[in-house]
């Protein structure tokens, strides 16, 4: 693995710097460098202090400096900064490239080494290279800590590798490495997610067997996870309702410090239709000093639009202007798509067409809320237009795209536009469906298409 692999350009010809994609020039252009030049001492404390502030460009033109002198030698440490420098940036395959240079000047390599790039990897979701890197530190006696598995686990658990992430607790508490907060945090968080949230609270009683008290992140991840069970099953409302009591003790224990689990419990109960409860908490925020942020504001709009409370929705809006929030594309597609819903497309139109204005370019969510108020009005022609505008201004179209407008024009008994369209979306690689595909296939089963579209649908599935 070379240099331009992990950093995505450059080459390895003039060390580490250029293999950062740094040319000269800009090295030379770095006045700590010039003031370093002669001073082999200075040059160890400036690429220390470049590499505390991140800036590991100017930190690895040091390094191949120091190396070039001779008189100033990097040590253990120094390959130590720069490999923690290298992976805060995310270039992991520098950070390896630099672990075999340790291992060939015969560097003593600690597990914070290993450790860094293992968690960098697992961060990046490269689970596989670093469970390697792993078992070739075991093989040199090289000891794991809590860091090195709850690293692991986690790599695993953010690739829904629970069996994994099984395995790797009960290897760990085999070595008597014992899990900490952060490691029952991220089982807890990675339960709720998969929708096992009476295991998620049977995590948390056993952090709580074991003296270790849940932090606000472990609480945030089981309130999520009562609220996507909630959403998921409509007969498990009740799920709710413990995570408003959940929110409440965290309240009293002083834990509610941010607007995070507020925009949860929010957020729950509006995609339960519980809006009452939703604006309660969100003026019990405002009662006790925590302004609500962009996103309190988005869910909350989200929620009023979908179940048709337009006129509150759009006071909601008029507020959030008020205050001077920063109102991005997000907030103006919740709008656009209320509008639509509520059958007011002529004003959906205009607040689309006045985006530009604003400073804003409407995205793929933007367009299909747009595209699906169109279709719901009958005006397919002017959704095809807009298909079209996207593709021109940029913004690819995805499945959901053309699956809305297909679905408007069979539902508007415009059969042989929908097949070229439906043409056109395998073509792309995009499937129909399930909405889609009980359509077309209601018009194959009374021959209002031809029959030859079946072997294209198949190929969509």
């Amino acid at each position: 693995m070379g240099w331009e692999h992990g950093c995505g350009r450059g080459s390895r010809k003039d060390g580490i710097a250029l293999g950062l994609g740094v040319s000269e020039s800009r090295l030379a252009e770095t006045q700590t460098l010039r003031d370093a030049e002669d001073d082999d001492a200075n040059k160890c404390c400036c690429f220390f202090l470049l590499q505390q502030q991140q800036q590991v460009v100017e930190a690895a033109g040091i390094f191949n400096k120091m190396i070039k002198a001779g008189n100033c030698q990097p040590n253990a440490i120094t390959f130590g900064t720069l490999v923690k420098g290298l992976c805060m940036k995310g270039n992991n395959g520098a950070a390896i490239q630099l672990l075999r240079k340790m291992e060939e000047r015969a560097f003593k390599i600690d597990l914070t080494v290993y450790n860094t790039i293992i968690d960098s990897l697992c961060k990046d979701t490269l689970l596989v290279d670093a469970l390697n890197l792993f078992s070739e530190m075991m093989s040199k006696g090289i000891a794991p800590d809590i860091r090195t598995y709850t690293a692991l686990i986690q790599g695993a658990c953010k690739l829904g590798k629970w069996k994994e992430a099984t395995r790797l607790l009960k290897e760990m508490e085999s070595k008597n490495i014992f899990p900490n907060v952060h490691t029952f945090t991220v089982l807890v968080d990675t339960l709720c997610k998969e929708g096992m949230v009476v295991e998620a609270e049977g995590m948390v009683e056993m952090m709580i067997q074991r003296d270790m008290e849940p932090n606000v992140v472990t609480y945030s991840s089981l309130m999520n996870g009562y609220c996507l069970q909630g959403e998921m099953d409509k007969a498990k409302k009740k799920k709710i309702d413990e995570a408003r009591m959940l929110f409440l003790d965290m309240s009293r224990e002083g834990l509610v410090q941010d607007n995070i689990i507020c925009n949860i419990i929010v957020d729950g109960f509006c995609k339960v239709g519980r809006i009452q409860d939703a604006q309660k908490v969100f003026f019990e925020m405002q009662t006790s000093g925590q302004l609500p942020d962009v996103i309190t504001y988005a869910v909350l709009l989200d929620g009023l639009c979908k179940i048709r409370q337009l006129s509150k929705a759009m006071r909601l809006f008029q507020e959030m202007e008020g205050k001077k929030l920063d109102i991005d594309i997000k907030v103006y597609s919740i709008l656009i798509n209320g509008l639509c819903i509520a059958g007011k497309i002529e004003s959906a139109r205009d607040l689309f067409c006045g985006l530009s204005s604003k400073g804003l370019q409407p995205d793929v969510v933007t367009y299909n809320v747009m595209i699906n108020g169109l279709c719901l009005g009958g005006l397919t022609s002017e959704a095809e237009e807009l298909l079209i505008e996207m593709e021109e201004k940029g913004c690819s179209p995805n499945d959901r795209t053309y699956n809305t407008i297909i679905r408007g024009l069979i539902n508007n008994n415009e059969t042989s536009r929908a097949v070229v369209l439906i043409r056109q979306m395998v073509e792309k690689g995009f499937s129909a469906d399930a909405s889609t595909m009980e359509l077309i296939v209601n018009l194959l089963c009374k021959d209002e298409v031809d029959p030859a579209l079946l072997p294209l649908i198949r190929e969509s599935l």
